[in-house]
């Protein structure tokens, strides 16, 4: 089984995609070394996960009615309030909350202000 072990966000604005980021998240992107395939070398910055080796859940699912995607989910201890939160930083809700079929997870999408598709996933 192969796990998810690394994420990238990238857009046109880099300094606005991290403040973002910190401000939603408390995200704290450092200046890191990057393939110039990948980003412009001085505007990227590496996000360090809080429990290291520490893999991500993954799913494949959808239907007819979805429209493909990549999709990542940022765990938060209330999606509402992340979804406005996102809205007031410059990101535009898209769908949620939205609680699963057996009532254990809320999700939530959003984009950032770049269009980037995002999921916020807790209890309530």
């Amino acid at each position: 089984m192969r796990t998810v072990v690394h994420f990238e966000i990238i857009g046109r604005d880099p300094a606005r995609l991290r403040e973002f980021y910190a401000a939603l998240f408390g995200w704290n992107a450092e200046d890191a070394p990057v393939a110039p395939e990948v980003s412009e070398e001085t505007s990227y910055g590496f996000i360090s996960p809080p429990v290291p080796d520490q893999a991500a859940a993954g799913g494949i699912g959808g239907g007819e009615n979805f429209a493909p995607h990549t999709i990542f989910y940022v765990g938060v201890d209330d999606v509402e309030q992340s979804l406005a939160l996102a809205e007031k930083l410059g990101g535009r809700r898209v769908m949620g909350p939205a609680r699963n079929t057996d009532g254990a997870v809320v999700v939530g999408h959003f984009t950032d202000p770049e269009g980037n598709l995002i999921g916020v996933a807790g209890s309530h």
